[in-house]
């Protein structure tokens, strides 16, 4: 009975950060989130900023595919402009909004037409 009025202050060894059951519970969630961070997080962002660059950088002749996977290449782009003039068909222009840009083939690369 004399055991219940004992303090924890003196039952307390001095264990440290670690002693402290609290950080030990939060630490598998922590350990979870850092690896989620840099396994999905970060690279998707990384590749979200390439892709706004590339967009960005469109020129005429570059080939592109849209997010509703419509594949055309560039035929005029304005400065300070959301939209492109895109060729998606002998003779069939139209104009789409930069950011619904998915995937960017430079004219420079090798297509791989067969």
């Amino acid at each position: 009975m004399s055991s219940l009025f004992i303090s924890s202050a003196q039952a307390a060894d001095g264990g440290g950060l670690l002693a402290n059951p609290t950080v030990l519970q939060f630490a598998p969630m922590i350990f979870i989130f850092v690896v989620f961070y840099f396994l999905l997080i970060r690279p998707q962002q990384q590749r979200q900023r390439k892709l706004r660059e590339e967009q960005g950088g469109l020129r005429r002749g570059d080939k592109i595919v849209t997010a509703g996977g419509i594949v055309g290449v560039v035929q005029a782009t304005r400065d300070g402009s959301d939209e492109v003039d895109v060729e998606i068909a002998q003779g069939v222009r139209v104009k789409i909004v930069r950011s619904t840009i998915t995937n960017i083939v430079s004219r420079d690369k090798a297509a791989n037409d067969s």
